[in-house]
């Protein structure tokens, strides 16, 4: 693994490559850019406004869509002194001002007003005329164990839970992540996660700064748009993310005819792959995507590398200095031995260490030093994890565990079908029922598609409905939105 270790924090990670690369582009949208030295001031000017608000060592929000303006907003409360909560820019109304109610920040960043907490408002033009900056790093030093980001992870209260990951934290999740996906100096990365999402914070914010790389930041997820910007902007990282992402643009026409030269690394991760798409993209790329696996609580926990071996259809194996476990689901104390299915369990130098105020959560979470995961998978005897699905979404037919992905993985076979998503429905006679949700390439009869199900898996995993779609829904961190469809069965 490549030894990062004289950086301790992130901002170590941000003047380290300023000082190397000054005048070289660090960060570009549609309409404007800047260079390492102009973004730096800017950060610094943004800093300076906030410590006249007279806070220090507080939780400071930053409610912005991905921007140069989050970059320099999350950049600037670092250097403040302060805390930055990534608060997801798509949230409603009433959901972000409950979250805010539960995180109680002393000061708000965003490009509108907010009510209910002091706030700061941005505009990108106030950063654009800036003298470079003049810095002296050893100014602005954090300590390993102070605050380096506060994610949000999902609650079972419906208020999201509270992640404090220190900068020590963070330098061995970006060390890991280097680790799996190995770049090299002058890389230009396009990442189309939210940077408020853990995937999303870890390849646009922290990870292009460790070889002074240049971030273009899109300025919406339009397909079409993206393919362009691959091509235009000579992107040779891109961030993906879940299927669903790499699924849109293998639909768009120009793709099919694209010659992208300068790509060169696919990260893929938040979801589980069907096998179909790898091959796809492989296939019209000429570039594999190298799929990986974590969460929120600990990022990466295993990937796909050219080094260590790949696997299709798996996560890879395990990061350096990380554990990964598969125990029995009911109990979650047994563990299983390669090969069987059960609850993923892992723990490793870069896992959270709580949920901020949130002990019962916690507790359950968190339990004989392991991170309990809530995804179901399997480890086969060389590593290679496989993750069949989350804990919650296993459909129970009959008393038999029917597992969602081996049967999207069975429809993703057919050339007609473009995405799909199985999720249960209630059943009055046998428990819970599987429904597939299917877009289609071209026009094609339902009951054909039955048919093969029917011939190629055992009856009870056949699923009772198909249901046509335009396009799957997705959450906001562009992952099929399984709880949309389950209440479109209700």
């Amino acid at each position: 693994m490549k030894n990062t270790s004289t950086k301790t924090s992130v901002l170590d990670l941000l003047f380290c490559a300023a000082t190397r690369n000054p005048s070289k582009t660090y960060c570009k949208s549609a309409h404007h850019k800047f260079t390492y030295n102009q973004f730096v001031a800017a950060c610094i000017k943004l800093s300076n406004e906030i410590s006249n608000k007279n806070i220090n060592n507080a939780r400071i929000g930053i409610f912005l869509p991905n921007s140069i303006l989050f970059l320099i907003s999350y950049f600037a409360i670092l250097i403040s002194g302060n805390r930055p909560a990534l608060l997801n820019y798509l949230l409603p109304d009433r959901a972000l001002g409950k979250m805010i109610d539960n995180l109680e920040p002393s000061l708000l960043i965003s490009d509108k007003e907010l009510l209910k907490s002091q706030s700061i408002i941005v505009k990108i033009e106030d950063y654009l005329e800036l003298e470079e900056s003049t810095m002296d790093e050893s100014d602005f030093k954090c300590k390993g164990t102070e605050v380096g980001a506060i994610l949000f992870s999902g609650g079972t209260t419906g208020i999201p839970k509270q992640i404090n990951h220190s900068h020590k934290c963070i330098i061995s999740m970006v060390e890991r992540m280097e680790w799996g996906w190995p770049t090299t100096p002058n890389e230009k990365w396009l990442v189309v996660a939210p940077f408020t999402h853990i995937y999303g914070f870890l390849t646009g914010v922290t990870n292009p700064l460790l070889k002074s790389g240049t971030v273009f930041i899109p300025d919406a997820f339009d397909p079409k748009l993206i393919v362009e910007n691959l091509i235009s902007e000579e992107i040779t990282v891109f961030g993906g993310g879940p299927p669903a992402i790499y699924q849109a643009l293998l639909s768009v026409e120009k793709f099919e005819k694209s010659q992208i030269p300068h790509l060169r690394v696919c990260p893929g991760g938040g979801a589980p792959f069907p096998v179909a798409v790898h091959k796809m993209w492989k296939e019209k790329t000429g570039i594999p995507i190298y799929e990986g696996y974590g969460m929120t609580e600990i990022a990466p926990i295993s990937v796909n590398t050219v080094e260590n071996g790949t696997k299709l259809g798996s996560t890879g194996k395990a990061v350096p200095d990380t554990v990964i476990e598969i125990v029995d689901i009911e109990t979650g104390s047994r563990v299983l031995n390669s090969g069987q299915i059960g609850e993923i369990r892992v723990k490793g130098p870069h896992m959270m260490t709580e949920y901020e105020r949130n002990r019962r959560e916690t507790k359950t979470t968190i339990r004989d030093g392991f991170i309990y995961t809530g995804d179901i998978g399997l480890l086969d005897s060389k590593g290679f994890l496989t993750i069949t699905d989350r804990k919650k979404d296993v459909i129970f037919v009959k008393g038999f565990n029917v597992f969602p992905r081996e049967i999207e993985e069975l429809l993703m076979s057919q050339t007609n079908i473009s995405s799909v998503c199985v999720v249960g429905k209630k059943d009055d006679r046998n428990g819970e029922t599987p429904v597939a949700f299917i877009t289609l390439k071209e026009n094609v009869d339902v009951s054909i598609i039955k048919k093969y199900c029917e011939d190629t898996m055992l009856h009870y995993k056949v699923p009772s409905e198909f249901i046509v779609l335009k396009t799957l829904p997705l959450t906001p961190a562009k992952k099929v939105d399984r709880a949309a469809l389950k209440n479109r069965l209700i």
